[in-house]
């Protein structure tokens, strides 16, 4: 019996033994600790605002207008010197500067400011086109230019004066060498018709002459005798006979 509780004590015990090493096999180790969460991301910083500013034309003449453009991103608010002030994010408008000027456009938001500007280059207007002035036709010349030559009482010599006026009416036939004349011989209301008909004859052709020395040629000058049958003047004195006595010019047609 003394045997038998022996062998049972020592096969309890030896059982016991068995179970402690098993189990001390099939232990789990300990969890280990998770890792700390990483930190949030830093938010990006604002984004820099652009601004961009045109003019067209950018040279203008005084009085005259140009257009300004502008346009913007990450803006909250936008600013236009000289003058203009506050503006909306994008848009246009025409301005008419006194002088040369260069506007400025600011640009503002969150992240920070921005500028853009343009030069718009006034200049004086032009002169005024010149005033045109008529011309005088050839015949407004004619009169101006062309005088007659006068004579003394019965005769036909070019006497200091007459030399004068042939010599302006030469010099405006050198310069119209298209224009042609006839000569015409007058005489005051003394004497008969055929005598002043030759006599008026005489004049025309001296005054023809004195022409033709100077550079007119011949066939420009035609002549014709009137006598006393044309005056100029009708009154019967000195003062008007004078007038009647002369070498008269008509452009030829």
């Amino acid at each position: 019996m003394r045997t038998r509780r022996s062998l049972g004590n020592v096969t309890l015990l030896s059982f016991l033994a068995l179970v402690v090493v098993v189990s001390g096999c099939h232990k789990k180790p300990p969890v280990a600790a998770a890792p700390p969460a990483p930190p949030p991301a830093a938010a990006p910083p604002p984004a820099q605002p652009t601004v961009t500013l045109q003019a067209s034309p950018a040279v203008i003449q005084s009085g005259q207008s140009s257009t300004l453009n502008w346009s913007s991103t990450n803006a909250t608010s936008l600013n236009l010197t000289p003058t203009v002030g506050t503006v909306a994010p994008m848009g246009s408008m025409a301005v008419t500067p006194n002088g040369s000027t260069t506007y400025t456009i600011t640009a503002t938001g969150p992240g920070g400011s921005a500028n853009a500007n343009v030069r718009i280059t006034v200049t004086p207007p032009p002169p005024p086109p010149p005033v045109a002035v008529a011309q005088p036709s050839i015949e407004e010349l004619f009169t101006r230019e062309v005088q007659d030559a006068y004579f003394e009482y019965d005769k036909a010599d070019i006497r200091e004066d007459a030399r004068t006026a042939l010599s302006k009416t030469a010099e405006f036939l050198r310069s119209y060498p298209q224009v042609k004349v006839t000569l015409e011989g007058h005489c005051d209301e003394r004497g008969s018709t055929e005598y002043n008909i030759a006599l008026g004859d005489r004049r025309a052709q001296a005054a023809k002459d004195f022409l033709v020395s100077l550079g007119v040629t011949a066939d420009r000058v035609q002549t014709v005798s009137y006598g006393k049958e044309r005056p100029f003047c009708s009154d019967h004195n000195e003062d008007c006979w004078k007038q009647n006595r002369r070498g008269h010019f008509v452009m030829a047609r």
